[in-house]
């Protein structure tokens, strides 16, 4: 009765007031499931958002996995290029230096790499009378001569040397320095003063002594050819501390 009231005050019948109202809620019903379905499409949206951002994330874990290897790549190549070119700088200091002492080589000297070190290699037969420490005449020439050489060259002058004494296996007998060890430590002492004195004129802060007897062979003690070249005083020389890599490539050439 009241929908018809309120129909007829409106103008129009019950009938056509059903019929709006029907299509009305058709109308909402549709609504309502469109809503639904854009609900739906947002929420795999996002989920299709969130796979990719996953994928990407994931892509960009491995990119930046692979950036990292490459920098390190092209870091340890830069620092193989850089010890190369190092190398290659030793390799000439040293072969100016073999090719400044050439001359001397007849006198039984060698230059030489040992232990990772360079070595100038003085025969002790050459420097000093057997069991003595007073060096020879020839002993102080040639000093005298590698003097001039390390002198001359600013590469080498700065570089720091240590001599170092060494004697064969014959036990020392019989004299002031009791046994090889004082042997050796004072010929290196007195090839020390010579290079540092009036003579050698030397920068004294870069040179050192010391003596090992017969620790440090370079031949067979048991033969007069092993026990004469064990007999020797050595120049090293020191590497700086970026030199600090292995040299035994320039012992072969």
């Amino acid at each position: 009765m009241l929908s018809s009231l309120f129909a007829a005050g409106c103008g129009h019948s019950e009938q056509e007031w059903k019929a709006q109202l029907g299509k009305y809620n058709d109308l909402q019903k549709r609504s309502q499931k469109r809503e639904a379905e854009l609900e739906k499409e947002l929420a795999d949206a996002k989920q299709r958002v969130e796979e990719l951002e996953k994928k990407l994330a994931d892509q960009g874990a491995d990119i930046s996995k692979m950036s990292s290897t490459l920098e390190d790549r092209e870091k340890a190549l830069a620092e193989y290029q850089a010890r190369a070119k190092q190398l290659e700088a030793i390799q000439a200091r040293f072969d100016l230096l073999r090719k400044k002492l050439e001359e001397l080589t007849k006198l039984g000297l060698e230059v030489r790499v040992r232990r990772n070190r360079m070595v100038i290699s003085l025969p002790g037969d050459v420097l000093f009378d057997s069991g003595k420490d007073t060096l020879s005449k020839e002993g102080q020439e040639i000093l005298k001569k590698i003097a001039d050489v390390i002198r001359g060259d600013k590469s080498l002058v700065d570089r720091d040397y240590q001599v170092a004494g060494h004697t064969d296996s014959q036990p020392y007998k019989n004299g002031p320095f009791f046994d090889n060890w004082g042997l050796s430590l004072m010929r290196a002492r007195s090839v020390l003063l010579f290079l540092i004195g009036k003579d050698g004129r030397l920068p004294t802060r870069h040179w050192s002594a010391a003596g090992f007897a017969d620790t440090d062979p370079v031949a067979d003690n048991t033969t007069p050819a092993g026990k004469q070249k064990n007999r020797r005083c050595d120049l090293v020389v020191v590497p700086d501390v970026d030199e600090m890599l292995d040299l035994t490539k320039l012992a072969t050439k």
